[in-house]
């Protein structure tokens, strides 16, 4: 399932809490291409589009990692949140149709996403990752992996990349 990315850890990313936290972001944020996110949300009818935070880009691109989109908003992704955020378009979990239950307190993402990384290593940023989820993982996956659970009414902060990045750095295995 995964793509070839020669050994580097993927990235899933959900957007909404992650990205677009619950919370409004403070007015007057601006866009990467230099107008502001009011302007680009006028054009898609989402009002909360001017929650994300363009720096969230930048910063995304800066870890040692393949970002990939682990979200329900699959490739609509890259066409109204990567444009917002200055990355290029990303590969897209295609997430199974069944409405099998997880059971046990498991997120429905938490295994399809193990599988998706197909026994290497992984980052999930996400803000409904539970404990259920880190011992799923622990108990499933062989590699390296970081469930990272982020307050989804700030969205991702500088604490939350600086997690990540001593995480990609020391190898550290925690899930």
């Amino acid at each position: 399932m995964t793509p070839g990315f020669a050994g580097r850890p993927v990235i899933f990313l959900d957007v909404d809490g992650p990205l677009i936290p619950f919370k409004a972001r403070p007015v007057g944020q601006r866009s990467p291409s230099g107008g502001t996110a009011k302007r680009q949300t006028e054009n898609t009818g989402n009002p909360l589009l001017d929650r994300l935070n363009p720096d969230d880009g930048r910063r995304l691109l800066a870890l040692e990692g393949e970002l990939v989109w682990a979200t329900t908003w699959m490739a609509e992704a890259n066409e109204v949140v990567s444009p917002r955020l200055g990355l290029p378009d990303l590969p897209v979990v295609d997430w199974p149709d069944d409405d099998e239950g997880t059971g046990r307190g498991l997120h429905w993402k938490t295994a399809f996403l193990t599988q998706w990384a197909a026994g290497g290593p992984f980052v999930w940023f996400d803000d409904e990752i539970t404990d259920a989820d880190h011992r799923w993982v622990r108990a499933h996956h062989p590699a390296r992996a970081l469930l990272h659970r982020v307050d989804p009414y700030t969205g991702l902060t500088e604490a939350d990349f600086a997690v990540v990045h001593r995480w990609l750095q020391d190898g550290d295995g925690t899930v």
